[in-house]
């Protein structure tokens, strides 16, 4: 799932809420859409409306009280994403200004603009290039989770012929004894342009042996933190003999053939892995 986070720097409502509309019509043209809507006022009692529902197959109103909670739900922005992930292809996030993903700043100065993860600045909906945001938005990392991976291995035209599925989920260690300093995170950088080669062709090979229907990869990017997942392997096989000996074999290959770097920070200190092998 491609997430797109729209949030205002001084725009008034109606330009905000003008282009959201554009940006989920014109994803909405090409797959299920979920809205994740943050407003502040919901959590201290003084939201009064309804949920507002601005377009897209699925809405969540958040507010915050301390930890981003979502209203009546126990929801986390996080969650909210997690939960949309099994059934669509794009979300878009209204008003988080700590998203780490591709956004839209409606009302900004070019100065606001210029961060890694901005998309573009506009005044309004007239601003917006919706072909070039799309061609964008598809290009960055999308946001997967295990459920959404066996979801999508569900939905293969060969699934009829499945048995078994065999998931692996690798996640951040705090610690390997007792005596080591705790990890903080890692931060794990690619090869750009040859890692997602590498991954695409290792899922082909995979998928090539006898009794495996489908398989899908999966490693994030960026800062993981301890405790959270980096990266999943699924595959849906005939029968589970092949199913956990491709999965195996999955992981392995992945960590062996994927140009990908990871830097482990600590609370004592920090280094690129690669550097100490």
């Amino acid at each position: 799932m491609h997430v797109l986070g729209v949030r205002d720097e001084g725009a008034d409502d109606d330009a905000l809420e003008s282009v959201v509309d554009r940006i989920v019509d014109r994803l909405a043209e090409r797959g299920r859409v979920g809205v994740v809507r943050y407003d502040a006022t919901i959590a201290d009692g003084t939201h009064a409306r309804e949920s507002m529902t601005l377009g897209g197959d699925v809405t969540y109103d958040l507010g915050v009280d301390g930890d981003w909670t979502a209203s009546g739900t126990g929801l986390s922005v996080g969650d909210a994403l997690d939960s949309l992930a099994t059934d669509c292809e794009y979300a878009v996030v209204v008003n988080v200004p700590t998203l780490q993903y591709p956004s839209v700043i409606v009302g900004a100065t070019a100065d606001e603009s210029e961060s890694e993860t901005c998309l573009g600045a506009v005044d309004g909906p007239r601003g917006l290039d919706l072909d070039a945001l799309v061609t964008a938005l598809e290009s960055a990392e999308p946001h997967e989770t295990l459920e959404s991976l066996v979801a999508r291995v569900k939905r293969s035209p060969r699934a009829e012929r499945a048995g078994a599925i065999a998931t692996f989920t690798g996640r951040v260690r705090a610690k390997d004894s007792e005596d080591d300093a705790p990890t903080q995170y890692l931060e794990f950088e690619k090869y750009e342009g040859v890692a997602d080669e590498r991954m695409a062709a290792l899922e082909t090979d995979l998928e090539s042996r006898d009794g495996v229907l489908d398989v899908e990869l999966y490693h994030r990017t960026g800062v993981v933190e301890d405790g959270e997942d980096i990266v999943f392997v699924v595959v849906l096989a005939g029968h589970r003999t092949e199913a956990f000996r491709t999965v195996e074999d999955g992981i392995n290959r992945l960590k062996d053939e994927v140009p990908l770097f990871k830097k482990e920070v600590t609370v004592e200190d920090e280094f690129w892995v690669h550097d100490r092998s």
